[in-house]
Parts: C-alpha cells; sequence; structure tokens
C-alpha cells in the first residue's frame, strides 16, 4: 500500500462567499492531477468557515452574567466565553485559559473550536475578529464532494479536519469535523492477525488518521498549504457522518 498527500499549491487567502470547488479545482489543475475514483480531498476547517462567513467580531459581543462568571474564572476574554458558550451543549471542564466543551456538534474540544490565529491581518485591524467551527461541518463536506464529484466523473471523498488537543497527551493533533464519501470507522473484529488471532474489539478511526496525517503536512502557522489530496486510502470509500467517530456519553470515561 501506498497512501500519497499531497498538498494542492497557491490556495488563495478566503473570503466569504468563495467557491471552494472552483478553488480546489484549480488547484487541482495547477498541480497537474487527475482525479480517480477513490481520491478523497482533506480540508483545513479555517478555509470552509471563512468561505461560510463564520466571522463574529468581539467588539459586537455582550456577554452574559454566566459570560461574566466563567471569565472570571478563567481569566478569558468575556467576550470570547460569552461565544464559546453558545457554541456549546455544555461546559464540561475549566482552568485558567482554557474552557473544555461538548461542542453543539457533539464532540469534546477546548474553547468550541473558536479561533483567533490566521483569521485576519492584524496590521489591518483585525485582531478583534475571531473564527467559529461551520455551522454545520458534514453537510459542508458533503456539498463539496457532489460538487467535485459532478465536475470529475468520480467517486471521491471529503474530509474536514480541525487540531485539537487530548485529554491524555500534550500537543494537538488533526481530527475530522466533517465526514462525506469515506469511512469515520472501519471495524476489523472478526479479522485475523498475523497469526491467524481473530480480532475481538479493534475499531480504527480511519479518518481521524487521515486527518492527522494531512494536518502534518498542512502545517499549522504559515505555510499555506489548506487543501490536501489524497490517493491510495486503504478502505473502501462509504458515505457516513462525524456521528460514527463520537463516543456515547455514557462510555466516556473522561467526563
Amino acid at each position: 500500500m501506498t497512501l500519497i498527500l499531497n498538498p494542492l499549491p497557491g490556495i488563495p487567502i478566503i473570503k466569504p462567499g468563495d467557491d471552494l470547488g472552483k478553488v480546489i479545482l484549480d488547484g487541482i489543475e495547477r498541480e497537474c492531477i487527475v482525479l480517480q475514483d477513490g481520491d478523497i480531498l482533506v480540508l483545513a476547517q479555517k478555509i470552509v468557515s471563512k468561505s461560510e462567513d463564520r466571522y463574529v467580531n468581539l467588539n459586537q459581543v455582550k456577554p452574559s452574567e454566566e459570560a461574566l462568571e466563567l471569565a472570571h474564572k478563567t481569566q478569558k476574554d468575556p467576550r470570547l466565553v460569552e461565544l464559546i458558550l453558545r457554541e456549546s451543549s455544555c461546559v464540561l471542564r475549566t482552568r485558567t485559559g482554557t474552557i473544555i466543551v461538548e461542542h453543539r456538534l457533539g464532540f469534546v474540544c477546548a474553547n468550541a473550536g473558536i479561533d483567533h490565529s490566521n483569521v485576519g491581518d492584524i496590521s489591518e485591524g483585525l485582531d478583534e475578529w475571531v473564527l467559529l467551527l461551520p455551522e454545520d461541518p458534514d453537510k459542508s463536506a458533503h456539498e463539496l464532494r457532489i460538487r467535485l464529484e459532478t465536475a470529475s466523473g468520480k467517486v471521491l471523498g471529503v474530509l474536514i479536519v480541525d487540531s485539537h488537543g487530548r485529554a491524555w497527551r500534550l500537543g494537538t493533533v488533526g481530527i475530522s469535523i466533517g465526514i462525506a464519501g469515506m469511512p469515520g470507522l472501519v471495524n476489523l473484529r472478526g479479522k485475523p492477525d498475523m497469526f491467524g488471532y481473530r480480532l475481538q474489539i479493534t475499531e480504527v478511526g480511519a479518518a481521524d488518521e487521515l486527518a492527522a496525517a494531512a494536518s502534518l503536512v498542512m502545517g499549522q502557522s504559515d505555510e499555506k498549504k489548506p487543501v490536501v489530496h489524497v490517493r491510495g486510502f486503504p478502505y473502501p470509500l462509504r458515505d457516513v457522518s462525524l456521528r460514527e467517530l463520537l463516543r456515547p456519553e455514557e462510555e466516556d470515561l473522561f467526563r
């Protein structure tokens, strides 16, 4: 098996209303890639949020009493805390500088995934703007998949990824937040290992494994590589949603 991850060159700074399908197809053409059945396009969450105009100006946010209290406890900007609360279904943990929540999309993350980095040019007075996650990343991925499949005539997958921390390790890794046309989990239970033992519990988080690999290629600061073309994904494509990857609350030992 050979897995090839190729960042598309020349992706411009994305603005609200930009056609991501055209941006990606133009990048594929510049790289002289001919799409094949089974190819996957991995997108950084930030360009999806930007195209969907998920910007918020902190100067236009009025903190609630709950936000003011939590901001005092965590030493965070009350306006940002207000947005975190709006984007979350519940607050799970807090400490100075960090609020861990269950996002309204169902996954657990810090600060509801709201980002201040690579949002706007500070020299242009854009340091008061933040970026929310896409309203419905699965829908965004699905619509983009349809657009790319229609243009190419091929069966493709689309993955939207973001960088999240983990409860038991330091550092962030890329994870899936929107999936279309590819598996989230791959069930290997009952498959024999190299010595004939049949696996009992193994399920592979294939979408998150690919998200982490693509995130490594994208970079985290000024690399300007928010789209990665993937060829050689080792599992059959199928249509799922992010829910396939989310651990039920009753099985979550960290809550």
